[in-house]
């Protein structure tokens, strides 16, 4: 799903024109990442936890070459589920079955 279908979902669902959707979603993500930015996590109860992690410098060893590289600190956006949705998860039929 892309954001056109999510915001044609939503408006669907909602009653509510595309255009006023499309407005609703882009204040929602800045809200969102306003909070990312200042390093504090968003919890959406049930849902899950977004949050910002550094990352620390390391050391890796290029296996080619041999070469040990550096890597930088660097931030990462980290998503853990919600046990609502993971128990809905856990329980969908694989598409295997």
């Amino acid at each position: 799903m892309n954001s056109k279908e999510l915001i044609a979902e939503l408006a669907r669902r909602t009653g509510q024109a595309q255009k006023d959707t499309a407005s609703m979603l882009a204040v929602s993500m800045e809200c969102l990442v306003g909070r990312l930015n200042e390093n504090t996590s968003f919890v959406m109860q049930g849902f899950g936890t977004l949050e910002v992690r550094k990352k620390n410098i390391r050391t890796l060893v290029n296996p080619a070459t041999g070469q040990n590289m550096t890597v930088p600190p660097k931030l990462s956006l980290n998503f853990k589920v919600g046990n609502t949705y993971k128990a809905k998860l856990k329980n969908k039929p694989s598409d295997g079955e």
